[in-house]
């Protein structure tokens, strides 16, 4: 069982190191297809979401200050303020509504 751990990262390892260097060396060229490109432009984004939105609903106690403060931080970055303060101001108003809940 001790050694299975070994093997488990090594292939982690490979996998990871193969996801990186095998678009590097397969194109060479530019990409010029807009639906790629647009697609790759956006997969940092979509993958941070991803691992974020289910973070915000299980953090807190409630789910409803997770949704407060989901609102809150949404309507900052709407209004196009900096990412601390949209940071601090979700991170406040779940402050506040956990101390009524």
């Amino acid at each position: 069982m001790n050694h299975d751990i070994y093997i488990y990262i090594l292939v982690m390892a490979l996998v990871t190191y193969l996801i990186r260097l095998l678009p590097i060396t397969l194109i060479q060229k530019e990409i010029k297809n807009k639906t790629i490109r647009s697609f790759l432009y956006y997969v940092p984004f979509v993958t941070l979401a991803v691992m974020t939105f289910p973070e915000i609903f299980n953090s807190t106690d409630s789910v409803l200050s997770g949704i407060g403060g989901l609102i809150v931080a949404i309507v900052v970055a709407y209004r196009g303020k900096s990412l601390v303060r949209v940071s601090l101001s979700s991170c406040i108003s779940i402050f506040i509504i956990e101390l009524f809940i």
